[in-house]
């Protein structure tokens, strides 16, 4: 796709819009609306390189949405993914949580693992263990 783009000193230039941004800008859109699987693991040493505690707001999002983020490398530790923001919400509830890890259990690129203080804030009880959710990037 191109635009045009005017400028004072001539005539009108091509701009490309990069397809990657393009995708990244689609993939994390605050707008859109993911509905998956919550569950919560106990913390540690994530796959974006940062060591959390259990009482850290965060999640592990599904593997399937981690490798395929624009931009992601071999290298998780560079992954754009890491350190955005979502809002979950369950029954009524809400909170904000920030990716630091990759579920490599969950079934579904939507799903989000979270951190016990979180699922506690959410859910409550972590004897429920896996709760549906909807989630969108903040």
């Amino acid at each position: 796709m191109a635009m045009f783009v005017s400028v004072s000193y001539g005539a009108p230039i091509a701009v490309r819009r990069s397809t990657a941004l393009a995708a990244r800008q689609d993939t994390s859109a605050s707008g859109t609306t993911h509905s998956g699987d919550g569950t919560w693991y106990e913390t540690g040493l994530g796959a974006c390189g940062i060591t959390n505690t259990d009482g850290d707001p965060i999640v592990a999002i599904g593997y399937q949405s981690f490798d395929s983020y624009p931009g992601a490398t071999a290298n998780p530790n560079d992954n754009p993914i890491c350190n955005t923001k979502v809002t979950i919400y369950y029954e009524g509830k809400n909170a904000t949580a920030t990716i630091t890890d990759r579920c490599a259990g969950c079934a579904g690129a939507d799903d989000l693992d979270m951190s016990p203080s979180l699922f506690d804030t959410l859910v409550g009880d972590p004897g429920i263990g896996r709760v549906s959710i909807t989630w969108n990037y903040s």
